[in-house]
């Protein structure tokens, strides 16, 4: 894990939670998607709580061209381990926690 995404994990989750980051080719987030969440694409990213000190995120490599995107699926990712669902209250974290890590930067990376 690189430092920032350290920097953010123990932010969010803690530094005693222990977290798995997985690069992922589109085949593989497809055949996750279809069995864990019965859709058949490919997900950007993908979270499993795998107890409350233990996680795990797979992330679609191929959407590393993206600049901040990818650190942006991380930030997301985070949440949802952290209990977030979608809606206000995640987008408000995310862009908090994008902000004060990527500042003004983040501001153009779509």
């Amino acid at each position: 894990m690189r430092s920032k995404q350290e920097e953010i994990k123990n932010q969010v989750l803690g530094k005693n939670y222990n977290l798995s980051v997985v690069p992922a080719k589109n085949s593989l987030m497809k055949k996750l998607n279809k069995r864990y969440r019965n859709k058949d694409k490919a997900a950007d990213v993908l979270s499993f709580p795998l107890s409350k000190t233990d996680g795990e995120i797979f992330l679609n490599e191929s959407l590393a061209k993206k600049k901040y995107y990818m650190d942006y699926l991380f930030v997301h990712s985070i949440l949802h381990l952290k209990g977030f669902k979608h809606g206000k209250k995640m987008e408000e974290n995310e862009k908090k926690i994008m902000i004060k890590h990527y500042g003004k930067e983040y501001h153009n990376w779509n």
